[in-house]
């Protein structure tokens, strides 16, 4: 591993477990210091940090909760340091008719695949200005491309991901903080709860025709993370198998 991330800190939000546990354990091989926010416990995902000779931390928090999300900030930066790679993964899922979409469904789809972003943004972007380096990888989807009955409040949420990274990117742009988002197929993971159908269906409408797991993202967002990437930013990347290719 060229551990191309040493000296820097990376948070993963909703890194407790699946895709943000594969980030985290990779970004923390490549050398990162890794910060990990969750509602759940996160001491797994932290011993994988550590098994990579990396320091780890987590902390609980309720991402929906733009205050909590905030005064995280201090935890973390007194934990492993200011925060140079901030990705933004956390985010919950689940069919519901439109007709039977609720106000409450559709706010809280939103609170935590959307306003988390925008709080964590808020929190850590202002230390990535002070430094002039910084890299924010937001975790969209490719179901903004799909037609797919029943989730129509989790496509307009991800569809929102697309937007604030675009608007970040320009902001932020003149502070060598770069912004971007990844956009995945369905991903098998231990912990995933889409319907067994859904992963013989899927793949083959892609390309590349098996199911997506998170080791297939990890080598985009570490791209993503370096300096590798310091031209790109507000741009969708499309890591799905080739589905979303015509």
């Amino acid at each position: 591993m060229s551990r191309r991330l040493e000296c820097n800190v990376a948070l993963v939000t909703g890194g407790a477990s699946g895709i943000g546990g594969a980030f985290a354990e990779r970004l923390a091989a490549e050398g990162a210091s890794v910060a990990v926010l969750d509602i759940s416990d996160a001491s797994d995902a932290v011993a994988d940090i550590k098994a990579q000779g990396s320091d780890g931390f987590a902390h609980v928090v309720d991402l929906s909760d733009h205050e909590a999300v905030m005064a995280s900030m201090a935890a973390v930066t007194d934990a492993v340091g200011p925060v140079d790679i901030l990705v933004n993964n956390a985010s919950v899922y689940g069919p519901v008719p439109l007709a039977d979409l609720t106000i409450k469904d559709w706010r809280r789809m939103f609170a935590i695949n959307v306003e988390s972003m925008f709080s964590t943004i808020q929190a850590f972007s202002p230390g990535m200005k002070e430094r002039g380096w910084g890299r924010i990888i937001n975790i969209s989807s490719n179901s903004v491309g799909l037609v797919i009955p029943g989730l129509t409040h989790y496509v307009a949420s991800k569809m929102a991901v697309i937007g604030l990274t675009r608007g970040a990117a320009n902001e932020l742009a003149d502070y060598g903080i770069t912004v971007n988002s990844v956009g995945p197929s369905l991903v098998r993971t231990a912990t995933g709860t889409s319907p067994e159908a859904l992963y013989d269906i899927v793949p083959q409408l892609q390309a590349i025709k098996r199911v997506e797991v998170p080791e297939d993202l990890v080598g985009t967002i570490v791209f993503l993370a370096s300096d590798d990437s310091a031209f790109v930013t507000g741009q969708n990347h499309w890591v799905d198998g080739g589905l979303l290719r015509s």
